[in-house]
């Protein structure tokens, strides 16, 4: 329905043909195309909704849904947010050209004076990821064409938890994980669950114990991977790794507490596993010092976390240059596909997707085919835009932003027109 009213809105042939292109090998002709094949829309409405049965009170794992609709028709999706940032954001940018995608990015990051803080970055990230589903539909062509096309066919994948195996023991799901072509299997320390107290001396020798079991299960090689969740104050955190060291984990994630990213630069030479760090930070200035002194192997960082798709890219720009791999944090289905596509039009030295429980969520509100997974893998996704179907029907309606804030912050452009700190 929405595609049809769009259509309708376009007032040449050219375009009506533009808007009509539904595959990847569309993207020669687009070539030929000129920007100004783009419509001439302007964003009126954007809608937030709540996935259903979605419970968890983690502002930087919000499953919210997000529409962005112009005033042609045309919708894009985006996932993350709350309520009350997503309102913030969306009342400065109606009545905007929602093809200005970087330049939308810039004016709401910085034109509220102050950075945003990363709950803030979560809403950011969900609009922008609805901009690039949208410009996506509205040129007919997937977003990673947009982003400069795919870069490999498939993005590995690594799960927590195996739930495809009936098997009763970890060691025997981390093997059955591995036969069925993920990469590898991450598991977590032992203790910190239920209201027992933890015991730090006492997990840690089980969770090297504990690794030694996974390892052998699954042949070594790199196949198994441990997140220690900033559990573990330092002594025992090195102590562990340094115990892992011979086992080769693929990766050992969130050694100590986040706040502080400066003490691995006490960390880094007294341990020689590859650290995997990011989970918790936003955008790139929460990192790009860990990631040019070296100071981690893999990052975490993820979507909507780091304030959208183009900063995402930005980010594997920079890892990249600096030989340091990708492994995204999961935060919801929209997102993993989302970053399927970004991790699929950019060159990180490693990458790998987590898929929790090993295997695709299937929200009622998307298409089932949303994910294009077989074999441990992720797919490239040829449909236009981000290439998921959003029935909001199937979700929970919370508010509708159609007008502009009333009080708008001060915004500073230079000469040519981009946006300026005030």
């Amino acid at each position: 329905m929405q595609r049809r009213r769009f259509l309708q809105s376009l007032a040449s042939g050219s375009l009506a043909a533009l808007a009509g292109l539904h595959s990847v090998g569309a993207t020669s002709r687009l070539t030929s195309l000129s920007a100004a094949a783009l419509p001439k829309l302007k964003i009126t409405k954007i809608r937030y909704y709540a996935a259903p049965d979605y419970t968890k009170p983690l502002f930087n794992q919000a499953r919210g849904i997000v529409e962005v609709e112009t005033d042609g028709g045309l919708i894009g999706i985006g996932e993350g947010g709350a309520r009350d940032t997503i309102e913030q954001c969306a009342q400065m940018i109606i009545g905007e050209n929602p093809f200005r995608i970087e330049h939308l990015w810039q004016y709401l990051y910085r034109g509220m004076f102050y950075p945003p803080g990363r709950e803030k970055l979560h809403a950011l990230g969900a609009i922008e990821m609805a901009l690039w589903d949208l410009k996506g539909k509205a040129l007919g062509v997937p977003v990673y064409e947009l982003l400069g096309g795919a870069t490999r066919d498939y993005v590995e994948c690594y799960a927590t938890g195996f739930r495809p195996s009936k098997a009763k023991t970890e060691e025997e799901r981390a093997r059955d994980c591995i036969e069925a072509g993920f990469r590898a299997y991450r598991i977590g320390p032992t203790g910190g669950n239920g209201e027992q107290p933890f015991d730090f001396y006492e997990n840690a020798k089980k969770t090297i114990e504990f690794s030694r079991r996974i390892n052998d299960a699954v042949g070594g090689g790199g196949k198994w991977a441990i997140d220690l969740h900033t559990r573990f104050d330092t002594q025992e955190a090195i102590k562990i790794c340094q115990a892992l060291e011979e086992m080769e984990p693929y990766f050992v994630e969130d050694i100590v507490r986040s706040e502080n990213p400066g003490v691995y630069r006490t960390l880094r030479p007294m341990l020689k596993v590859p650290i995997a760090v990011g989970e918790q930070f936003g955008d790139r200035w929460d990192s790009n010092e860990l990631i040019e002194n070296h100071l981690i192997d893999y990052t975490r960082f993820t979507l909507p976390n780091t304030g959208g798709i183009h900063e995402f890219q930005k980010l594997a720009a920079i890892c990249e240059t600096h030989y340091v791999g990708m492994i995204p944090h999961f935060t919801g289905p929209l997102s993993t596909a989302a970053l399927v596509h970004v991790l699929g039009a950019s060159s990180p030295v490693r990458c790998l997707m987590e898929l929790a429980g090993g295997e695709p969520e299937k929200p009622a509100y998307f298409n089932e085919d949303y994910l294009n997974f077989k074999n441990g893998k992720l797919y490239l996704n040829p449909n236009p835009g981000l290439g998921v179907r959003f029935d909001p029907k199937k979700a929970t309606f919370i508010t509708e932003i159609k007008e502009n804030t009333k009080y708008p912050h001060p915004v500073l452009r230079a000469p040519d027109g981009s946006i300026h700190n005030w």
